[in-house]
């Protein structure tokens, strides 16, 4: 469908096919194409499942796009010890910043995991501009993906391109809020599994989507995995080695004006180097954006050249550092979050750590599901300057951490699978049950 819009596209005049484009929208014929798309998917995917049940090696490839929200590290490693799955990383190039945001995200993604000595394989070639057809190439059985929003990934890598594979995926993060789209974009019904992170969350899906959480596989969330398993981080990843610094991190969200507007950062930027140098001789800060904030501040308030500058304090700050990428060993070296990050607000707990939660305004929270109403409970919580200091001086510096017994009682009853296992081994157990057992 998107090849057959490109050549009607590349030789009808742009009024006629701004035209034809209304009548599509009017006549409701692009719902009418997706509910087809939605019904048909189920029986797809059976007959895939009976295909792939024949091979003896079963290909699967990982779409990733941005390094940061990449939950797939301990399932990959699975996969890669399993004799009879063929895993392999594809990363696919962001388009929905233009093309040097794309370039820059594809190759430090390649980069950081090329690193990690996975072979990661890119499917945009700068030299030559021409996209690496996977299904040619590779040929998969099935497709994980690490993001679920059509526009934001080149349509080529998109779910619909890829209605004849058992497609997977594990939310890129756990979900605070109770937006319609966090849980049902055509993505969310036309995917074969989604391995949901909570009770909480599947019952969401249920309620939420459209297919009624049909598809969806109640496994822990793999993102947790490394947090729970690694028992020897590496504390090297940060850059001050005085070990009488506490190490904090500053993680700050990208929703300024949009959504339920989270986000601190414009009123804080300052002050966080405030409290670098105030503190200079007692704490290190680690400035942990989400990926998105830097483009947003280039494109839309500061521009390229404040951005850089800013990102470069951070950077050559004695007791300061920047950091975009992998965040497991930074989580567990560390003393404490600060953050606006609803992302975090699970994963954090995770390393029984304090963690203070800045709350821009209360409307902020209007838009929580359960879950996120739960996992606030669990937080320290600043709406000030005054209070972000208190958190400082009284919870880390002092040491005073009287939350730490409720924060551990919420991970245990709400994050922690009870059957013991990892999201990644129960993920794996689940494709084994369903493909090598037929079950």
């Amino acid at each position: 469908m998107r090849e057959l819009k490109l050549i009607i596209k590349r030789y009808v005049p742009k009024k006629i096919w701004f035209s034809l484009i209304k009548i599509y929208n009017f006549t409701k014929l692009r719902a009418l194409y997706e509910l087809y798309l939605i019904k048909s998917a189920p029986k797809k995917h059976q007959k895939a499942l009976q295909i792939v049940r024949k091979k003896k090696k079963v290909k699967v490839a990982f779409f990733l796009i941005h390094q940061s929200v990449w939950k797939y590290d301990v399932l990959f490693d699975l996969m890669l010890k399993h004799p009879r799955f063929e895993p392999q990383i594809f990363v696919c190039p962001a388009v929905n910043f233009g093309m040097e945001n794309m370039l820059f995200e594809m190759n430090k993604s390649f980069e950081a995991f090329k690193k990690k000595g996975f072979n990661p394989i890119k499917t945009y070639n700068e030299a030559t501009g021409e996209y690496l057809d996977v299904k040619i190439f590779f040929s998969p059985d099935i497709v994980f993906y690490t993001n679920p929003y059509e526009g934001l990934q080149d349509y080529r890598y998109y779910i619909t391109q890829f209605s004849d594979t058992l497609t997977c995926y594990v939310p890129y993060a756990i979900m605070m809020v109770d937006f319609e789209f966090i849980y049902n974009l055509k993505f969310h019904n036309l995917v074969w599994r989604i391995f949901s992170e909570t009770p909480i969350h599947k019952e969401i899906a249920s309620q939420k989507q459209k297919i009624k959480s049909q598809n969806s596989v109640l496994t822990g969330y793999p993102g947790f995995d490394q947090l729970l398993i690694n028992k020897k981080p590496n504390d090297a990843v940060w850059k001050n080695k005085n070990p009488n610094l506490k190490k904090i991190i500053w993680a700050p969200h990208h929703s300024m004006d949009e959504l339920n507007k989270v986000a601190n950062f414009l009123e804080y930027y300052d002050f966080f180097f405030e409290l670098a140098d105030k503190y200079s001789d007692k704490i290190q800060i680690a400035f942990k954006p989400h990926h998105l904030l830097r483009i947003k501040l280039e494109q839309e308030y500061w521009g390229k050249e404040k951005t850089d500058i800013y990102y470069n304090k951070w950077a050559k700050l004695a007791n300061g550092q920047c950091e975009n990428g992998d965040y497991i060993d930074l989580f567990l070296t560390s003393d404490a979050l600060i953050h606006d990050c609803g992302s975090f607000m699970a994963e954090y707990l995770i390393t029984e750590k304090p963690s203070l939660f800045m709350v821009r305004n209360e409307s902020v929270m209007e838009h929580w599901n359960t879950f996120g109403k739960k996992a606030i409970v669990a937080h320290y919580q600043s709406r000030n300057k005054e209070q972000l200091i208190n958190f400082i001086e009284n919870v880390v510096l002092n040491k005073n951490d009287w939350m730490k017994e409720e924060r551990n009682n919420f991970v245990q009853t709400n994050l922690i699978p009870k059957n013991k296992l990892t999201a990644s081994e129960n993920i794996l157990e689940y494709l084994e049950d369903q493909i090598f057992k037929g079950i």
